[in-house]
């Protein structure tokens, strides 16, 4: 229609009779003589005006649809609250607490009873046994734990029961301390590779991780180096999008290593503090796993030889005892140096992060509990370890 009236705005301007000669001259068009049949004029000009813009229908459609999407945009900002604002988040302790909740409730009513009873014996320690187990905190784990309580009841003299789950609670918070150095990455250029089986949230991490240290003011850069999954690409380029992040990627089938080459390469070009590097988790071929991860750390340890390196090992929370089989095999190909458990808010099984530490000595690093950008965190053993045990006191009435 804009066309239209441009043209009508032309004519305007031109003297009446001049106007009405130039717009029915000169374009080959056939016109009825009789004008001034108002039916019979009104099909002659819609004639006009159907030629006259012809091939504009996409311009017309495309500002429409521009319009629509400006309008729908304006109404869902005013509608609905930004997803990401943090007025309205729960802190993560609070989220971490609920997405615990089927873990907790699954030791809840056993160590209700437990710590209820009488006396500190045998038997207590037996039925204890059996409920951090069931909870996938995984037999030598377990063991290492009640061997330290043990110590801690005959050294401190205690006969109640109930005075041990305070004394429980610290000795898995001590079985779940992480080194001051843990995060060193922050602090330096660095490169963190990604590996996991598909399926447990490894891209996902990628670009959750990618968030978090955005938030905290880092320069990130993102490299699609999962070049063999279908779409494992586009879900990177996804995430990039919600952390604020530039990222480096290739098409599909496209060789790994040379997606990390471009990516070290931009790194150092764009001054970035972190580059994370999601990687294919082929695990069920350790041969060619571990060439790939091979040539991927020969090109990172030739083009960016001054560089922090950290290998992240991403673990579905919801797999228990499967977990650590996944963590030791994938240590066995290259070297671990943390762990990313995911999904603990739909798992009863969330001892499992205590027994992967234990048992690899490898520290868990960042925690999941949600889908959102903000729901993985840095893990912090004191919050992790008040998420598994039921509230009591005043903390219960909170």
């Amino acid at each position: 229609m804009f066309f239209w009236k441009k043209k009508k705005k032309e004519e305007d301007e031109l003297p009446e009779e001049q106007a009405a000669g130039e717009a029915l001259e000169g374009d080959g068009t056939e016109y009825p003589d009789d004008l001034d049949n108002e039916e019979t004029a009104g099909e002659a000009f819609g004639a006009i005006l159907e030629e006259t813009t012809e091939g504009f229908d996409d311009v017309i459609d495309y500002e429409a649809e521009s319009d629509a999407d400006e309008a729908s945009e304006e109404t869902a900002s005013e509608d609905e609250p930004a997803e990401e604002e943090p007025v309205k988040k729960k802190g993560f302790f609070k989220r971490l607490f609920a997405g615990m909740s089927k873990t907790r409730n699954s030791l809840a009513d056993g160590l209700r009873s437990l710590f209820g009873g009488s006396k500190i014996d045998d038997e207590f320690y037996e039925e204890l046994e059996e409920i951090l187990i069931m909870a996938d905190l995984g037999v030598t784990t377990t063991e290492d734990i009640l061997e330290g309580l043990r110590a801690k009841v005959k050294e401190q003299h205690i006969k109640e029961p109930a005075e041990c789950r305070q004394l429980l609670m610290d000795t898995i918070r001590e079985q779940m301390a992480v080194p001051e150095d843990a995060y060193e990455f922050e602090n330096r250029p660095s490169v963190i590779l990604m590996v996991g089986v598909n399926g447990v949230g490894k891209t996902t991490t990628a670009g959750k991780i990618a968030g978090s240290l955005k938030a905290d003011g880092k320069r990130v850069l993102l490299a699609a180096a999962d070049t063999f999954r279908a779409a494992a690409t586009e879900q990177l380029i996804e995430w990039s999008h919600r952390a604020g992040c530039e990222i480096i990627s290739a098409k599909e089938g496209a060789d790994p290593a040379a997606v990390v080459f471009d990516a070290v390469t931009a790194a150092k070009a764009r001054k970035a503090d972190v580059l994370i590097v999601d990687t294919a988790g082929r695990l069920h071929n350790k041969k060619n796993l571990m060439d790939e991860l091979g040539k991927i750390n020969r090109v990172i340890d030739r083009e960016y030889p001054d560089a922090h390196r950290e290998t992240f090992v991403v673990l579905d929370g919801t797999t228990g005892q499967n977990a650590l089989v996944q963590a030791r095999e994938f240590n066995e190909v290259t070297d671990i140096s943390g762990i990313v458990i995911t999904k603990l808010d739909g798992t009863a099984k969330g001892g499992i992060a205590i027994a992967i530490q234990k048992e690899l000595g490898i520290p868990v690093k960042y925690i999941g509990v949600g889908e959102k950008i903000d729901d993985m965190q840095k893990f912090n053993p004191d919050e992790f370890t008040e998420a598994l045990f039921e509230p009591v006191g005043e903390d219960a009435e909170q």
